[in-house]
């Protein structure tokens, strides 16, 4: 005690400048105090501001990092749009190139039909000139595209005529293969339909078609009434 008083006198009259001059102890502590008054006083509010700014920090991580996964996903949805286009357009190319080859076989079939009945007008037309009815009206059912529609024509017309162009009916007075009733009926076919099979066999046809759309609906009727 009797030591420190001599001390305390001698700063009580030492200069400011030579009070100055001491050392400053721990002065690094007391730094945010001198920026800030009331955090000195209140150790606490600078722990809260650090709380606020890591908030703020994690907030604005947080929003980059939800602009990020939308991107991302705005992205993964285009390219599976564009894959989901791109599979699209391939099977349109696909069906379309189906449609073509549909289109192709069967403009195909129909030229090979057409070519058919050409070649069977041909074989008519030699037909005609050989005199053979049976042959002529072969090819021309052929080419009316009924010559699976032969064997009830067959049978029809043997029990009519028996295939004679020059058949007549003693009652009725029918003439020719297809028995026309009267026989003047079939000069729409032909001038020469007394004597040529062919002009009989057309006018034939085209009755039965007209009247019952095919022999073998004419060869059934024939069959329940005995008469077509």
């Amino acid at each position: 005690m009797h030591r420190v008083r001599p001390v305390l006198h001698a700063l009580a009259g030492a200069s400011l400048a030579t009070v100055v001059a001491l050392p400053l102890v721990a002065a690094t502590p007391m730094t945010w105090a001198a920026a800030d008054p009331a955090a000195a006083a209140d150790p606490l509010r600078l722990n809260d501001a650090d709380r606020a700014h890591e908030a703020v920090a994690a907030a604005r991580a947080d929003a980059g990092a939800a602009a990020f996964r939308a991107e991302r996903e705005a992205a993964e949805r285009a390219a599976a749009e564009a894959e989901a286009a791109r599979l699209a357009a391939e099977r349109e190319a696909a069906e379309r190139a189906a449609a073509e080859a549909r289109a192709a076989e069967r403009a195909r079939a129909e030229e090979a039909r057409a070519a058919e009945a050409r070649a069977a007008a041909e074989r008519a037309s030699r037909s005609a000139r050989t005199g053979d009815p049976k042959s002529i009206a072969r090819a021309m059912l052929a080419e009316r595209g009924q010559a699976d529609q032969f064997g009830c024509l067959d049978r029809l017309w043997t029990k009519e005529s028996g295939w004679r162009h020059t058949a007549t009916n003693p009652s009725s007075g029918a003439y020719g293969i297809p028995q026309s009733l009267p026989a003047s009926k079939m000069a729409s076919a032909g001038s020469d339909w007394r004597t040529n099979p062919a002009t009989q066999i057309r006018w034939g046809l085209g009755y039965i078609s007209d009247r019952y759309g095919s022999p073998c609906a004419a060869w059934r009727h024939s069959q329940a009434r005995n008469w077509y």
